[in-house]
């Protein structure tokens, strides 16, 4: 069996509203997350995404700071992701990020490989976003500028 196949990807992102969930401003971001959450379930290469029982992820939070959102899903395969992510209609959402969330000033995305059928928590999203950020882009975190193949990965460990 094909290592890509015998793993997924996950991505984790966080970004800090300009306001609460409530707030006005942020009302059209809310009204269009069930509709990017159905897009994402059902684009190909989709495996899993982090959601509460009422069917997103708004109301987690592993940040001190209530105005942290974290989102987290998993891939068949960075290509699949980048599709959705980019070339969507994701993307009239992902241009318009400015209206609700501040510009980040350090990376907010990170990605990893995980052995299929792994379902990963938020918090493990958090410590590899934190690991992003100490040691840079390695198999270990990642970015779409900066991908690594689980071949790579792979590679770091011993047989």
């Amino acid at each position: 069996m094909e290592p890509e196949k015998r793993y997924h990807l996950v991505q984790y992102n966080i970004a800090r509203m300009v306001a609460p969930l409530d707030d006005p401003i942020m009302a059209d971001f809310v009204a269009r997350l069930e509709e990017i959450n159905g897009l994402a379930e059902k684009s190909p290469g989709f495996v899993w995404r982090l959601q509460t029982p009422a069917g997103d992820s708004t109301s987690i939070r592993i940040y001190d700071d209530p105005n942290w959102l974290v989102n987290m899903s998993m891939w068949e395969d960075i290509d699949s992701l980048h599709q959705y992510a980019y070339y969507s209609d994701h993307v009239e959402v992902f241009r318009r990020r400015g209206d609700w969330f501040e510009k980040p000033t350090q990376a907010i995305l990170v990605m990893w490989w995980v052995p299929a059928g792994t379902i990963p928590t938020a918090e493990d999203g958090k410590a590899k976003l934190e690991y992003l950020r100490e040691h840079g882009a390695s198999p270990l975190a990642f970015t779409f500028k900066e991908r690594f193949s689980v071949e790579e990965l792979l590679a770091m460990q011993p047989e």
